[in-house]
């Protein structure tokens, strides 16, 4: 017998009240049914699962309509990411799911303190690079979809460095590869390569490993940032 669909509604009560409840439940059932042939998935992969989806959708449906408008381009982002993540089946419920969602009030604390409280430091990070993605997927990353999560990243105690880091990820500025690594760009060639390696570690795939496969193979858009701007800085300075 699966428990992601108790533990979904479980969690969506505490978010949505009794709809969050039938929410959690069903996409909790989706779990226990993508797990019926993997015996070795354990309970604690199930909470995360189900904690890390819910609040995919619930703060997906916040990031798109917070500049006033729905984009298509926005909801065809999340939609390729869950049939990357979750498959084609679950990923046609999840639509459904979003939709409804995206006309109900959306209590983005508590959503954000919720997941904070029921996932690790590097599950959030990949949240906040995936809400960015979201924002950018139109070409086009409103100040108002900036400020939101921005606002997120608070309530999920990410910290300031890392949320300019992610940020610059997307964000185009002068010195984006410096914050990125979160260095200055007085840094020495020394600590240029020190914070390259922290950075490495730091955003590393395996470092959600815990939420499955698929999850490890999104992270790796966030590593091949670090790489990139790591790279840029070294051309820049010219050295090895």
């Amino acid at each position: 017998m699966g428990y992601a669909k108790w533990v979904g509604a479980l969690v969506g009560f505490l978010i949505f009240n009794f709809l969050g409840a039938l929410i959690g439940f069903f996409i909790g059932a989706l779990i226990d049914s993508s797990n019926t042939d993997s015996q070795q998935s354990s309970h604690a992969t199930q909470v995360s699962n189900s904690s890390f989806m819910l609040s995919l959708l619930s703060l997906s449906a916040a990031v798109m309509r917070v500049d006033g408008t729905l984009k298509h381009a926005e909801l065809d982002y999340v939609k390729q990411f869950f049939v990357r993540n979750f498959g084609v089946e679950v990923t046609k419920k999840s639509m459904l799911i979003l939709r409804d969602i995206l006309k109900q009030p959306i209590n983005i604390q508590a959503i954000s303190v919720q997941t904070r409280d029921r996932i690790d430091y590097s599950s959030r990070l990949q949240l906040l690079h995936y809400l960015f993605g979201v924002a950018a997927a139109d070409g086009n990353i409103h100040s108002s979809e900036i400020s939101l999560i921005a606002q997120i990243a608070s309530y999920l105690s990410i910290s300031n460095a890392d949320y300019v880091s992610i940020k610059a990820m997307f964000v185009a500025e002068t010195d984006s590869a410096y914050k990125v690594l979160e260095i200055e760009p007085s840094a020495t060639d020394e600590e240029v390569k020190k914070a390259y390696r922290q950075m490495a570690i730091k955003y590393h795939p395996d470092k959600v490993a815990h939420l499955g496969a698929d999850f490890q193979k999104a992270a790796n858009e966030k590593f091949k940032k670090v790489t990139e701007a790591y790279e840029k800085i070294k051309k820049q300075r010219g050295f090895s």
